[in-house]
């Protein structure tokens, strides 16, 4: 994942900061606690493609 487009990606519900997930190949919301998948190296940033993460994911 490119860091410079960490930069400059937000959530779309909240417009809060994005963090890259590795192991799921995902951008994920703290605050929001989902998750957007990352498809051939572009993220899918609609709500309708994230998926709602449990607390212990967010916190992990």
């Amino acid at each position: 994942m490119d860091h410079r487009l960490l930069e400059i990606v937000a959530c779309p519900s909240c417009q809060g900061k994005l963090y890259y997930q590795r192991d799921n190949n995902e951008l994920v919301c703290k605050f929001d606690r989902v998750a957007y998948p990352i498809i051939d190296g572009i993220p899918v940033l609609l709500e309708s493609e994230a998926r709602d993460m449990s607390l212990e994911e967010v916190q992990g």
